[in-house]
């Protein structure tokens, strides 16, 4: 590690900052090399949000569709960074490096000068010119027929997947482009993640990441799906690897190039400082939650949950988003599971179904609408509300990996409160969570730890509520910024402080081990409830009825 010095001899201590784009917006943090302490933070929310219903000009989206304006991105490099570094205290020429993290499968089309389509004129009315956000659900059909396909050729890389492709992925939405808006596909140069624009914006380097690359990607023991398969799903994507997709790799935690005299204008970080390789928000959460060991599993819980762990045993899951080689830590088997829809099924509750009286109250005692619903639940006894939910308003990404999917609450009598749903609601997600573990021990990889970062872990009711469901001590990461802090980690090894993340991670990063104990009792009567939720689960979700993808026929065709 760097020798950081003694800051009041006159020698400021070096210091890498870790910039994490949301859903909703980008945050930046100044972090101290040493010993990881996180000195100055600032958030910039994008200006255009989540593009659901509309793009700018007003052009109408269809249903599961999900759209960013790139340049918000650009935005928050121009405002979080500079104003971190005001909050920090710190001076621009401490900086060693700057690392990013992004919302994996957020992907756009651009030109060979990483130019987005949607800037270009002409095209800012055309929908599939602009980014595809990680929750664009709308490549469904095109997911179901890479996988039938997969299946169907026996390619060896499906079942590093758990058999089945998301529609989130970089294939289904490319094929979609060409599928839907072919003059759009024929004008994609490159079809880049998120992840990888940002920093060739920063560095002038356009590299893919080994973590999108594999996850999202497919590329599998050095070789994307080939040729041949692609011809086959349609042939005009026959290339699509070779003329759209295929680059040069950088290692995770590798230096990507120097920042650019532009990007530091932006930013006010010197020019020429080490700009780190992209990743992905949760798996670079990991290590900053001090993950680095086998069988330690992460779960970074915001708008969605996204559950990582390293292991030394490679197995196939069922359902999981990927396993990847060195996909989080060199030398160990990295795993990706998730949960579509969390922070945002209760965002969902309290902006459709808190009832005036019940903000009258909340203001009252000074709550926001989650704290308030959040302390009326947690005065039930498990069970007390008569309520099971299914946690599927945004799909299911793991383990049906079936974005058509949709919520459910059974249950609901004329007595039912807003705080019984928003309980159940709490306790369908903990209940989603406990359906990947299983999958993972089922297929012989252990989870013998269960680590919380994100946000939510700031509600002590629903922490609990985990805890007890999966019957497991949970972990909290001490940082509230985790994704930014593992990217800041990131940075500290691409700027050689430190010689590999789990050394960085060892100094730099924090949680608190067995915060949350399961209660015995409460875990029985929980039992009791997820097999009522494992009923319902497999009777909607594996084909006893349909009922749920004929809906989203009949939303499509009134729509239409």
């Amino acid at each position: 590690m760097v020798n950081a010095g003694d800051e009041t001899a006159g020698n400021p201590e070096p210091c890498v900052v870790g910039v994490d784009f949301g859903t909703l917006s980008g945050r930046a943090v100044v972090v101290r090399v040493r010993d990881g302490a996180e000195l100055g933070t600032a958030e910039h929310e994008y200006r255009h949000a989540v593009l659901d219903r509309e793009l700018p000009d007003g052009t109408r989206l269809p249903p599961d569709w999900a759209l960013q304006v790139p340049s918000d991105y650009v935005d928050v490099l121009r405002h979080a960074v500079p104003a971190a570094l005001a909050t920090a205290g710190v001076r621009p020429e401490q900086v060693i490096g700057i690392g990013t993290d992004f919302t994996a499968c957020t992907v756009l089309p651009v030109l060979g000068d990483g130019t987005p389509l949607c800037e270009l004129p002409g095209l800012s009315g055309r929908p599939h010119a602009y980014v595809k956000l990680w929750r664009h659900h709308a490549a469904q059909p095109q997911a179901d027929r890479i996988t039938a396909l997969a299946a169907e050729r026996k390619e060896a890389w499906l079942e590093r997947y758990g058999g089945k492709i998301s529609s989130e992925w970089e294939f289904a939405k490319a094929l979609q482009v060409l599928e839907e808006d072919p003059e759009i596909y024929h004008r994609t140069e490159r079809w880049v993640e998120a992840a990888d624009w940002i920093v060739w914006r920063l560095c002038g380097t356009y590299l893919r990441n080994a973590c999108t690359a594999g996850y999202k990607g497919q590329f599998q023991d050095g070789a994307y799906p080939s040729r041949a398969y692609l011809e086959s799903l349609n042939p005009g994507f026959a290339d699509f690897v070779t003329d759209k997709l295929e680059h040069p790799i950088g290692e995770l935690g590798a230096k990507a190039g120097h920042l650019t005299a532009e990007a530091a204008a932006w930013t006010g970080l010197p020019e020429g400082i080490a700009v780190c390789v992209g990743n992905v928000d949760a798996h670079v959460t990991a290590p900053a939650a001090g993950a680095v060991e086998p069988g330690q599993m992460v779960a970074i819980m915001g708008t969605s949950t996204c559950h990582v762990m390293s292991s030394d045993q490679q197995g196939a899951v069922p359902g999981m988003c990927g396993v990847v080689d060195g996909g989080i830590l060199p030398g160990l088997w990295g795993y990706e599971a998730g949960q579509s829809g969390v922070g945002d099924i209760f965002a969902w509750l309290v902006r459709t179904g808190f009832p005036a009286a019940y903000t009258e109250a909340a203001a009252a005692l000074g709550r926001d609408a989650h704290e308030h619903l959040t302390a009326l639940a947690a005065e039930q006894k498990v069970g007390e509300h008569g309520l099971i939910a299914l946690d599927w308003h945004s799909g299911n990404r793991s383990v049906l990996v079936d974005h058509e999917l949709s919520g459910v609450v059974v249950g609901l009598t004329l007595s039912t409160r807003p705080e019984d749903v928003y309980r159940a609601l709490l306790e369908a997600t903990a209940f989603g969570t406990r359906i990947i573990i299983e999958a993972f021990e089922t297929a012989g990889v252990p989870v013998r730890e269960l680590i919380i970062a994100g946000g939510l872990t700031k509600n002590v009711l629903l922490m609990q509520i985990y805890a007890d469901v999966t019957r497991r001590p949970l972990g909290v990461i001490g940082s509230t910024q985790g994704p930014a802090l593992g990217a800041a980690m990131h940075a500290a090894v691409a700027a050689g402080a430190y010689p590999d993340i789990q050394a960085a991670a060892r100094s730099m990063g924090k949680a608190g081990r067995g915060a949350y104990q399961p209660d015995p009792d409460r875990a029985a009567a929980y039992d009791r409830l997820y097999e009522e939720y494992r009923l319902l689960h497999d009777y909607f979700g594996r084909g006893a009825n349909d009922v749920m993808h004929r809906l989203r026929r009949i939303r499509a065709e009134a729509s239409a």
